[in-house]
């Protein structure tokens, strides 16, 4: 573990009540309002915004220009590239404000967002899932699925370590790289 209580850039903006794990850093122009939780060893990228009720686990990599905003619940070991976007209201109106009535979302451990994806909330991301750069995600996404494309399609499945696996018979997989097996059963949940 880190030696360091956390890192913030002098540019960032880190409000009173917001609470910071240990080895965490806040890099420049970021906002991390009250309220937000970020674990241990997190690295919040140049102007991430972290909103209240925002909670987010150990080990994760946000990226540029991410906003997390309340609803959000990123587990540990999460990456999200640059500039993904997360929303928390379905149909949201200037006129018609939703009174802190959000729709959750959650990322599930060790999930990879790529760049420039957009998560709809109320979706689900499975462990170690990987959604492509660019992606537009409106349902939920299985454990180890692959998916890419606007929607979001299931396009194979991946190792923890990111590589796509390789189907040896029905449900059982192997992984090239680092030589794991895996016993995935599909679900005929979206996106899978």
């Amino acid at each position: 573990m880190s030696k360091i209580k956390y890192f913030i850039d002098k540019s960032a903006i880190v409000e009173k009540g917001a609470k910071i794990g240990m080895g965490s850093k806040v890099w420049h122009f970021a906002h991390i309002m009250k309220g937000a939780k970020i674990g241990r060893n997190c690295t919040m990228g140049q102007n991430v915004f972290i909103a209240g009720g925002a909670k987010i686990g150990n080990n994760v990599k946000i990226q540029n220009n991410v906003s997390i905003y309340s609803g959000v619940t990123l587990e540990d070991n999460v990456f999200c590239g640059p500039s993904v976007v997360f929303t928390n209201v379905i149909r949201p109106r200037s006129s018609y404000p939703v009174n802190k009535k959000y729709i959750k979302t959650l990322v599930k451990t060790g999930a990879t967002i790529g760049a420039n994806a957009t998560i709809v909330c109320g979706v689900t991301i499975g462990r170690h899932a990987f959604v492509g750069a660019g992606s537009v995600i409106t349902k939920a996404v299985s454990d180890y699925a692959l998916v890419y494309g606007n929607p979001a399609k299931l396009q194979g499945l991946v190792c923890e370590c990111g590589e796509k696996l390789e189907m040896i018979k029905k449900e059982k997989y192997f992984c090239k790289k680092c030589r794991k097996d895996y016993f995935i059963k599909q679900t005929k949940r979206a996106n899978t």
